[in-house]
């Protein structure tokens, strides 16, 4: 892989960190690095099978837990099966202590961080305009932008120190769609929208201030994927019957890769990649597929 991402690790590998891989699109991205050839560290709330949980899709669904598959401990097995270091990492986006102490886990480790994907996602219901309650709307903001620029912070000095890397965040069509209908019925709530909304300029950030210093930074759109948790909550169907075609769930992890193994695609720069646009004929390096 040729990332130009300078010196590697003891191994001869670099190292990506991926957020949110206990299952669903953090997963594939996780394991798609690793069949790449690169160390991968990787986080996630749920430690081992059988202890995964999200709430209802909507607010008025009450108060519940929905089981789901996935864990840390089987994305582990599931790295290791590729021949390359994977370091499991336990983080909570609601968490902000478990932010910096993943982060800081890593370089700890392994002393750098090449590859940053920040794919974590806090599941809060879905509140309908009137109903939602500021608490709420606060918390996802918190959670799904101000942890995902933490965590950044965190680990940017090292990536510079390094030499540079590659940061992707996964933002969502939700930023730029309007909702076709209210949440329960084929739409989103606004305390998603407006955290990835947030979420999104991130990057621009990041390569306005750190491009010059071998940083690149990219926002992907996976489009609308049925994850195990997404499959769980169910209301998957009313939102594909509004127009939204599902899209595979290793696609965003296809893209993901290209990206990361390519040094020169500044054309990607300060736009959204959609991953659907690159699954039938991926771009080869240096080409402007986006």
């Amino acid at each position: 892989m040729n990332s130009g991402m300078g010196d590697r690790t003891s191994t001869g590998r670099p190292v990506a960190l991926v957020t949110g891989a206990s299952r669903g699109i953090g997963r594939e991205v996780a394991l798609g690095l690793a069949a790449a050839g690169l160390d991968v560290a990787f986080t996630g709330r749920t430690r081992v099978e059988g202890e995964g949980s999200v709430p209802p899709r909507t607010q008025r669904e009450g108060d519940r837990r929905i089981a789901v598959p996935g864990s840390l401990a089987t994305t582990d097995a599931a790295v290791r099966d590729h021949g390359v270091r994977s370091l499991p990492l336990p983080m909570d986006l609601l968490d902000l202590d478990s932010v910096r102490a993943a982060a800081d886990a890593v370089l700890a480790e392994w002393g750098r961080v090449d590859v940053v994907v920040n794919n974590a996602i806090a599941h809060l219901p879905h509140a309908r305009f009137l109903e939602l309650d500021p608490a709420t709307l606060r918390e996802s903001l918190e959670a799904n932008h101000v942890s995902q620029v933490v965590l950044l912070q965190r680990l940017l000095p090292a990536m510079v120190d390094a030499g540079g890397g590659v940061v992707v965040d996964l933002v969502s069509g939700s930023v730029v769609n309007e909702p076709p209908a209210p949440p329960g019925e084929g739409g989103w709530g606004l305390a998603y929208s407006s955290a990835k909304a947030a979420f999104g300029r991130v990057a621009g950030a990041v390569n306005a201030e750190f491009r010059s210093r071998g940083v690149r930074a990219y926002n992907l759109d996976p489009g609308f994927v049925v994850t195990e948790a997404a499959a769980a909550r169910g209301g998957t169907g009313a939102i594909a019957d509004r127009g939204f075609a599902t899209t595979p769930l290793d696609a965003a992890a296809r893209a993901v890769v290209h990206l990361v193994g390519c040094p020169e695609p500044d054309t990607h720069l300060g736009r959204t990649i959609r991953a659907t646009e690159w699954l039938a004929d991926p771009p080869a390096c240096g080409e402007d597929g986006a």
